[in-house]
C-alpha cells in the first residue's frame, strides 16, 4: 500500500528567535530541515485545538442525561 502526500509550498514570516531555535533544532537532527520543525508545530498546535474544542464540548454534557440515555440504549440491546 501506498501513500500520497500533497504538500503545498508557503512562505511564512517568523521572528528570529525561532529561527535560531528551529536551526538549533535540525543542527541536533530533532527535525530533517526547517520544513520539518515548521510543519510539526503547526500539526501539533492544530491538534491541540482541536483537542480543546473536543474537550469544551464534552464539557456541556449532562452526565445524568448521558448515563441515563446509555443505560436505555443497553436495556434494549439486552431485550432484544
Amino acid at each position: 500500500m501506498s501513500l500520497c502526500f500533497y504538500l503545498s509550498l508557503l512562505f511564512i514570516t517568523l521572528d528570529e528567535e525561532y529561527i535560531e531555535q528551529i536551526d538549533r533544532l535540525v543542527g541536533k537532527h530533532i527535525f530533517q530541515n526547517r520544513s520539518q520543525a515548521v510543519q510539526e508545530a503547526v500539526g501539533d498546535k492544530l491538534q491541540r485545538i482541536k483537542r480543546r474544542r473536543l474537550s469544551k464540548e464534552c464539557g456541556k454534557l449532562d452526565p445524568a442525561f448521558e448515563k441515563a440515555m446509555a443505560e436505555e440504549g443497553l436495556n434494549e440491546i439486552i431485550a432484544s
